[in-house]
């Protein structure tokens, strides 16, 4: 009889372990897929912060020259009064 309890016991213990088990691995993969997720995310932001960059580079390269031909008319106005 204490043999069939320890039996019972082991078997019970073993399918809770396999119970724990998928719930570990299904963790596992719900995990990476987040990870994965997570990298592509990332990826854009990096993608649209480069961007954003480019586009600061210009507006800033174009309010450069606007500046210079402005300077540029106030100085021959200047001139002209003259």
């Amino acid at each position: 009889m204490p043999e069939l309890i320890t039996s019972a016991n082991l078997l019970r213990s073993n399918e809770y372990l396999s119970k724990v088990n998928d719930k570990k691995t299904d963790l596992l993969v719900a995990y990476e897929r987040y990870f994965e997720i997570m990298e592509k995310l990332l990826s854009s932001v990096f993608d649209i912060q480069n961007d954003l960059k480019e586009i600061l580079k210009k507006q800033s390269s174009m309010i450069h020259s606007q500046r210079k031909k402005q300077s540029k008319i106030k100085t021959k106005f200047r001139n002209l009064k003259k």
